[in-house]
C-alpha cells in the first residue's frame, strides 16, 4: 500500500438516543450539530474543514451499538482540550482519564465516556 496523508477518513459514534447524544455533543464542542437523515441512519455532523480534514458523526440506526469497549477514536480538543473536557460532566457524560501529557512533541489526551456509553478520547498539542 502506497503512503497515505491520514490514516482515518472518516468515523461514526454509534448512539442509542440521538437527542441525548445530540445535546451532548452540541454542548462540549459549544456549537450547533448539524444533522441529516441519510437513509435509515440520523447523522449529526462533528465539525470540520469540508475537503480538506477528516470528519465524523453521531449516528442512530440499526446496527449502531454503543460500546465502552471498541475502537477508541481521539476527538481534536482544539487549542487545549482542557476547553471541551471541563464541559463533559455538565453535559452528562464522564471523565475517565484527566489531561495527561503524552510528550512535548506529542501534546495531551484526555479520554471521556458520552451519555451513551462510548469511551472516546481527545487530543491537543498543548
Amino acid at each position: 500500500m502506497e503512503m497515505v496523508t491520514s490514516a482515518l477518513n472518516w468515523f461514526e459514534i454509534p448512539v442509542s438516543d440521538f437527542e441525548r447524544a445530540y445535546g451532548f455533543y452540541s454542548k462540549i464542542f459549544d456549537f450547533d450539530m448539524p444533522t441529516h437523515q441519510m437513509g435509515p441512519v440520523m447523522m449529526g455532523f462533528l465539525l470540520h474543514e469540508q475537503g480538506k480534514g477528516v470528519g465524523g458523526a453521531i449516528c442512530k440506526g440499526d446496527g449502531y451499538e454503543p460500546s465502552e469497549s471498541g475502537t477508541l477514536v481521539y476527538l481534536n480538543g482544539g487549542k487545549d482540550l482542557s476547553t471541551v473536557l471541563d464541559r463533559v460532566e455538565g453535559a452528562g457524560g464522564k471523565v475517565l482519564q484527566a489531561k495527561t501529557q503524552i510528550t512535548p512533541e506529542l501534546g495531551y489526551y484526555g479520554i471521556f465516556k458520552d451519555t451513551e456509553g462510548n469511551r472516546l478520547a481527545l487530543h491537543s498539542m498543548s
